[in-house]
């Protein structure tokens, strides 16, 4: 079993929460709008961390990060990017890729909203774990866990805190 701790938008910031809330995570995986190399750092010096590159995040800051990234996890393909839409409202260039992908779980941020969906047309979980920083229209913070067993999604949970 692998559980994840999926985080987006920190636009420069750990949240003590994150420490708490992904304590038994085995893997983080941060969405974009990461807003520091040092938080990156941090991170990756509590858990290990797969991240994208956000809107706000600069290629000289994070030169090794892709805009997109696919991956696999006990058996899920999991494909992450920063700006992604919805079940429905994908922007044209990402419904493209994830018909072609064919992902079982597909990752992103930028909205600032937490959303959890099950796409039946691509027949795929939609996580946008929401904001865990500042700065943005949101005025409450959030965090996603969920756990992957052996090619089975499971418990997830969400953390919500006031910014």
């Amino acid at each position: 079993m692998t559980r994840l701790g999926i985080m987006s938008d920190s636009h420069g910031r750990v949240p003590p929460q994150v420490y708490t809330f992904f304590q038994n995570v085995d893997i983080i995986l941060h969405c974009g709008d990461i807003g520091s190399a040092d938080v990156l750092a941090e991170l990756q010096h509590f858990k290990k961390t797969i991240a994208v590159c956000g809107n706000i995040d600069s290629k000289i800051d994070f030169p090794s990060l892709k805009d997109l990234l696919t991956f696999n996890i006990e058996g899920v393909k999991v494909l992450m990017t920063h700006i992604g839409g919805y079940p429905s409202h994908y922007p044209a260039a990402i419904k493209k890729i994830l018909q072609n992908e064919k992902p079982h779980l597909f990752l992103c941020g930028h909205s600032h909203i937490c959303k959890v969906m099950f796409d039946n047309d691509m027949n795929l979980l939609h996580i946008n774990p929401g904001a865990c920083g500042k700065y943005g229209i949101h005025l409450k913070c959030t965090l996603v866990r969920l756990e992957i067993d052996r090619e089975k999604m499971q418990n997830l949970d969400v953390m919500e805190y006031d910014r």
